[in-house]
């Protein structure tokens, strides 16, 4: 017999009442259905319900959130002042660092702004990212958070950009041990930062570089070479060139004869859906 839950039906099921086998066609066939609004308040009263499974008030803050709506920007935004006390923390774990992979999820959903201009939550969607981005010292986000963000959210973020990548620097100036490659995260939203205010990116990418320079910190550094231009990326990259191994010398020189578009290594995205299975294996 088959037992239907409240979880499954606001998410386990489709907008024409069907079980759905992929839970990603849920939450993103909700662009494209008005009727999502319908699934709001159940889904506000299952992330909020402390008796509920963890993973099912996770998967339901992301839909809200994908969704545009107040509630899951500000359950973001709560769980961003205080990240070990998310009831979903440590739920999801990257194979890679064994550390808390939620919050990459969820910098996800908070990016997407289609719905949030339509709903009228654009403000508070920005506030929900400024807060991911201020624990991007602390929190992991799978390196790729300063990708996430459209060149709007960037530019209104940049203060805070810079303000988490200093900390993130002097943390480990001082010997601090991250729990990931913060190095290599840190980069990331400089190299965002390039293709806005090339000279702000760079002397941000530098000034990760002065403090740890990794092979794979400097690979993620190679973006910023071809999004700053000017002369202050020439100099970036001949830095590069003098610091760089075999590896990051061959990307550098194609820059320099072909100004190619160089990007990280393409993983595959920790979805709500892939989520969902990991949990039901």
């Amino acid at each position: 017999m088959l037992i239907v839950t409240r979880f499954s039906e606001l998410l386990g099921t489709d907008f024409d009442g069907a079980p759905a086998s992929d839970i990603d066609d849920v939450i993103f066939g909700a662009f494209d259905e008005p009727g999502h609004r319908e699934r709001v308040p159940g889904l506000i009263e299952l992330m909020n319900d402390p008796a509920e499974p963890e993973i099912e008030r996770f998967l339901a803050c992301v839909a809200l959130t994908t969704w545009g709506e107040a509630a899951g920007y500000e359950a973001v935004r709560r769980a961003a002042a205080a990240p070990g006390d998310t009831p979903w923390y440590d739920f999801s774990v990257d194979r890679k660092f064994s550390v808390d992979s939620t919050f990459a999820q969820l910098a996800d959903a908070v990016a997407d702004r289609d719905l949030a201009q339509e709903k009228g939550t654009e403000g508070l969607r920005l506030e929900a990212a400024r807060a991911l981005v201020r624990i991007a010292d602390s929190e992991y986000f799978e390196d790729k958070l300063g990708e996430l963000f459209d060149d709007a959210t960037l530019r209104a973020l940049l203060v805070d950009i810079r303000d988490v990548i200093g900390r993130g620097v002097r943390s480990l100036a001082a010997g601090e041990k991250a729990r990931f490659d913060l190095p290599t995260q840190l980069v990331d939203l400089a190299s965002a930062v390039s293709a806005l205010d090339g000279p702000l990116g760079v002397e941000l990418a530098m000034s990760v570089l002065d403090v740890s320079s990794s092979p794979r910190t400097l690979n993620h550094a190679l973006p910023v070479v071809h999004r700053a231009k000017g002369p202050e990326a020439r100099q970036f990259g001949e830095y590069l060139m003098s610091v760089g191994d075999e590896g990051v010398r061959p990307f550098l020189v194609q820059l320099r004869q072909q100004r190619t578009h160089v990007q990280s290594k393409d993983r595959t995205p920790m979805t709500p859906g892939r989520v969902a299975c990991l949990w039901q294996r």
